[in-house]
């Protein structure tokens, strides 16, 4: 360890099928993948780097046997596996308790039979959240949630996909929410505790730039290299020098996405950024990890964490989460 702040880089393990349902192509239900061929691409750039990373990956993929070596293999190398719901359907504040307690049942169990380990960090598909998720993850021992992201860009986003693709009233009902609300920005972008009661569970945002609340994740960084490469990087250092000067202590978060091209998945044409070579994107990204070690430790997230619960962070209570329904609604459902 040295002396330098925390901060951590975690991995989406959002699998082809996940991308196909979210954008409305009925070819995800023989849930198609690509984690044999990403993994790898991961592993490499993580070990020419020396670092440990957080992969929140999918129930669904866990459970299904073609995909237990190359998760296996993130496990054996030292990374850590969070949980990233089973049916990755962004729409969790729509579930009622019983279905909340299947994913949670599902994706566990599917995880400890790959990796030994049931997993203590949770990022909800989409970034969605609500109360009755923070519950659960409490009263089932969870150490973190990193579900938050603190951006005015998710309507933005959103907007993107309901344009892009062809949905049914009913598929747009259940999206009307995804990626979260131009509120988001009002939220912290440090890491915190939220509590209810005597519980406490460590909220790890996904950040993004200082006082603009503009994305810093690698897609959107991708995004900004298909304009100029220099941009994206003076973006990216700009971020980092801010959450500095504020004490942010940064959080990365990266996709299959950011290490794969049409050329690997031709199906993934209609997402943004797929044109770009995925060597030139490695590269962009090997840049700007190379720019983070620079100024900061880079841990799984479970290790900031740990770190934060030393720091006497800042207290938010599980009731500041402005649900998507009526919360009591769902409770009788």
């Amino acid at each position: 360890m040295t002396n330098k702040p925390i901060a951590s880089i975690s991995v989406d393990l959002d699998n082809l099928w996940s991308y196909l349902k979210v954008h409305g192509e009925p070819s995800w239900e023989d849930f198609p993948g690509y984690l044999n061929i990403v993994v790898p691409h991961m592993l490499r750039f993580f070990d020419d780097h020396e670092l440990k990373t957080t992969f929140f990956v999918v129930g669904q993929d866990a459970a299904l046997e073609r995909n237990h070596d190359p998760i296996a293999m993130l496990a054996e190398d030292g990374h850590e596996i969070g949980n990233h719901s089973f049916q990755h359907e962004p729409w969790l504040h729509l579930f009622s308790q019983r279905q909340l307690e299947d994913e949670f049942d599902r994706t566990e169990a599917a995880i400890e039979n790959i990796t030994g380990m049931r997993p203590v960090g949770f990022r909800g598909p989409g970034f969605s959240r609500c109360q009755r998720v923070l519950q659960l993850l409490m009263r089932r021992g969870y150490e973190y949630d990193a579900s938050t992201f603190p951006t005015s860009l998710g309507p933005v986003a959103r907007a993107y996909y309901m344009l892009s693709a062809s949905f049914s009233k009913a598929e747009k009902e259940e999206r009307k929410q995804l990626f979260g609300s131009f509120s988001d920005a009002f939220q912290l972008n440090r890491p915190f505790l939220y509590t209810d009661g005597d519980d406490r569970l460590v909220e790890i945002p996904v950040t993004t730039m200082p006082f603009t609340r503009f994305p810093i994740h690698a897609s959107y960084l991708n995004y900004l290299a298909n304009a100029s490469v220099s941009l994206a990087k003076a973006y990216f250092w700009k971020a980092l020098t801010l959450c500095r000067w504020t004490g942010t202590a940064p959080s990365l978060l990266l996709h299959p996405t950011d290490f794969l091209c049409t050329r690997d998945v031709p199906e993934m044409a209609f997402f943004p950024g797929m044109s770009v070579p995925a060597e030139k994107k490695i590269e962009l990204l090997s840049d700007c990890v190379r720019m983070m070690s620079k100024h900061y430790e880079i841990v799984t997230m479970r290790e900031q964490a740990k770190s934060v619960l030393q720091q006497s962070p800042v207290e938010r209570s599980i009731s500041t989460v402005i649900p998507g329904i009526s919360e009591k609604l769902l409770n009788e459902a």
